[in-house]
């Protein structure tokens, strides 16, 4: 991957690699599996600790040397006592496209066809760098998985290739690890040789073949990191359109696996859907809007706009071009309009704030206005103050509100004011020196410009000359 993040750690869809594999491994069945184990290495203390934050009920078993898939798994099985009773699922940490699905599938089909291991297949156009899957000709038995590197010619034509992903029977593999050798070009013990000691000693080897093939790509570099990132995206979309939203252009739209919608919300193009955010019924997002963590209400509509932990009321109107930073909370039909920047800013029912302002740290009611280029002043250098303003207030364009302070309900404050005293409700408050004329210092101080020049011509059309 080149890069100073572990490779299981890398994001596509708002979860690492490694989540995504967990997140299919605990779809296996209600209540199973009964315990998972991660094998780490490579930069185990990074890959622990977000292991730590994101799936605390997992365990870890540490593969202090890389010697290969085998000795991994046996690692693992040592995390659990040795030998376990039971299905032992098998997946690898760098394939986020493989689905829940496909390993009931998987689980199902080893224990009704009563195998002592189970590898999960498919057939891929290019199977370079794959393990091949070796069938007996008569009865189609898997005999072996032959890794790239140690194919023959014949063994290097073979599509169906091995996943990676194997269920066994857990008492049978924990003996057959125990017989793995490192005769290889590798030097390394492979756990597809397990398949080839159970079978020998009589045990029965099948298969189960992927639905589809993505499923089991594995990611080692960005080009296929990429690829699987448009795959799950696509796989993201498809659910949500089939469930009743609309996604105007799918190719310039990308949402996280955890953003949930109801029926009939609009995607519009450009559009980037984060975290935990949620489209209400009937809402409508975008065009170049991305939300992260943001709730949308019903029939709201969002445009333009960049959100984080945001929450927009129903029927709403947000934007274009606002920034909604986290404690954002809008009321039913309220507004936020063109440059407007909100933070911890809870904005009531039917207020507008609608140009080119600034709402932090505050708290205003029920149908009030905020004129333009309003500022809510909330840092004194040192820590950050509040302000409300009540329902029912008009507030005048280019207004400071210089927190700890408070605008009464039903109050107005004049426009180009700096409010610094609470506005008992009712009141205007005037804030601004008085307006001083002094004529004709354009023509004394500015002889001959051209502003000087049309003061003149002014003053001889108003006096009547020609």
């Amino acid at each position: 991957m080149k890069s100073a993040t572990p490779k299981v750690l890398h994001d596509i869809c708002g979860r690492s690699l490694v989540g995504h594999v967990l997140a299919a491994a605990g779809e296996l069945d209600p209540g199973h599996p009964e315990k998972i184990v991660v094998v780490v290495g490579h930069a185990r203390e990074q890959v622990t600790a977000h292991l730590a934050e994101t799936a605390p009920g997992v365990r870890t078993a540490v593969q202090a040397e890389q010697n290969g898939t085998g000795h991994a798994v046996r690692m693992g099985l040592e995390e659990l006592g040795g030998a376990v009773d039971g299905t032992v699922v098998v997946v690898c940490g760098d394939t986020p496209l493989l689905t829940g699905a496909t390993l009931r599938k998987l689980a199902s089909t080893h224990t009704g066809d009563g195998n002592a291991v189970t590898v999960l297949t498919a057939e891929v156009p290019d199977a370079t760098g794959y393990g091949r899957i070796v069938r007996d000709g008569a009865s189609g038995a898997v005999t072996a998985i032959v890794e790239h590197k140690d194919a023959s010619d014949s063994q290097r034509a073979i599509r169906e290739i091995n996943s990676g992903v194997f269920a066994f029977d857990g008492q049978l593999l924990a003996d057959a690890l125990g017989k793995v050798r490192t005769d290889n070009s590798q030097g390394e013990e492979y756990l597809t040789d397990v398949l080839g000691i159970l079978r020998e000693a009589g045990h029965r080897v099948g298969a189960a073949v992927a639905d589809d093939h993505r499923e089991i790509a594995g990611i080692n570099n960005r080009v296929q990191l990429a690829e699987a990132r448009r795959t799950l995206n696509d796989r993201l979309l498809e659910r949500a359109m089939l469930a009743g939203v609309t996604v105007v252009d799918p190719a310039s739209t990308w949402v996280d696996v955890t953003v949930t919608f109801e029926r009939d919300a609009v995607v519009l193009p450009g559009t980037q859907l984060q975290g935990a955010t949620h489209l209400g019924e009937g809402a409508e997002v975008g065009p170049n809007t991305r939300l992260n963590d943001t709730v949308v209400g019903a029939g709201a509509r969002v445009d333009n706009t960049v959100a984080n932990g945001a929450e927009v009321g129903p029927q709403a109107s947000v934007g274009p071009y606002a920034y909604l930073r986290p404690g954002t909370r809008l009321g039913l039909k309220a507004k936020v309009g063109t440059y407007v920047e909100t933070k911890n800013a809870t904005i009531g029912e039917g207020t507008k704030v609608p140009h080119l302002s600034y709402v932090g740290d505050a708290t205003i009611g029920e149908y009030s206005n905020i004129g333009a280029a309003s500022v809510f002043v909330n840092y004194d250098g040192e820590a950050k103050h509040h302000t409300t303003v009540g329902s029912h207030c008009k507030t005048g364009s280019d207004n400071m509100f210089v927190a700890p302070v408070t605008v009464g309900d039903g109050a107005y404050t004049a426009a180009g004011s700096v409010i610094t005293k609470d506005v008992p409700p009712g009141s205007l408050a005037v804030a601004r020196g008085q307006q001083r004329n002094i004529e004709g210092w354009v023509a004394r101080k500015r002889p001959g410009s051209a502003a000087a020049r049309a003061a003149e011509a002014a003053s001889r059309e108003a006096g009547g000359e020609s």
